[in-house]
């Protein structure tokens, strides 16, 4: 099953496509505000999202690039608007594809599935650099840069900031992370992921802690948006 981001504000709209959809592999979650797509996006990890231009409370071209600076999620466009500028301008702020309505549904099917295909299939780069914002961190010689100044982290930090940052926008808990850096589970009574995190926001100005968040009784969030 896919998980679909459908952020529209018409409801019988947003109705029938989730609808349609759930017979099929997708399992639908309805947003109907752009104000609030980011969060929605960060909370659920969607496969692909399809987004309306004209929103409530923040305009679709603006989601669309607040989502592509965090995540190389396809997302597909479906809207009203017919201007030919509209559809070149919302494929420049990174989507995928773009689809007017009215829109047939196994047309609409057909371009999802295309787009998952093409993800798939594409290989992924392990040494990628990780980029959100000011930071960067570079895996093939594991250095760190913040506001274009390399950061002094020791092993433990540099591990530590990489599992947050891989996972950025999605909770992890402290068992989560040693598993990952250290191949044991967390026994209830270990600070040392406390104590790292603690290190890395002095190091990354971040006294609030918002740009590695604590979720109180979850654990760590390594926020994609508050790196600029």
């Amino acid at each position: 099953m896919f998980r679909v981001m459908l952020v529209e504000d018409d409801a019988k709209l947003a109705a029938l496509v989730a609808e349609y959809l759930s017979e099929y592999e997708f399992t639908i979650d309805i947003v109907s505000r752009g104000d609030v797509a980011l969060s929605h996006f960060q909370q659920t990890s969607p496969d692909i999202v399809v987004l309306d231009l004209m929103l409530p409370g923040m305009d679709g071209m603006v989601v669309c690039r607040q989502l592509r600076a965090i995540s190389a999620v396809p997302i597909l466009i479906l809207t009203a608007r017919e201007d030919a500028f509209d559809e070149v301008s919302g494929l420049e702020q990174g989507a995928d594809d773009y689809v007017n309505k009215p829109v047939q549904p196994r047309i609409l099917l057909a371009r999802l599935r295309a787009l998952l295909r093409r993800v798939k299939e594409e290989p992924v780069d392990e040494n990628a650099d990780l980029i959100f914002g000011a930071f960067r961190l570079c895996r093939a010689d594991r250095t760190v840069f913040w506001r274009e100044e390399p950061v002094a982290l020791n092993s433990a930090e540099y591990k530590l900031l990489l599992v947050l940052a891989d996972a950025a926008g999605k909770v992890l808990s402290r068992n989560d992370i040693l598993i990952q850096m250290r191949g044991i589970e967390f026994d209830g009574l270990d600070r040392s992921i406390d104590n790292k995190i603690s290190r890395l926001r002095r190091k990354f100005d971040d006294p609030h802690a918002d740009k590695i968040k604590t979720v109180w009784g979850e654990g760590y969030l390594f926020s994609p948006s508050a790196w600029d």
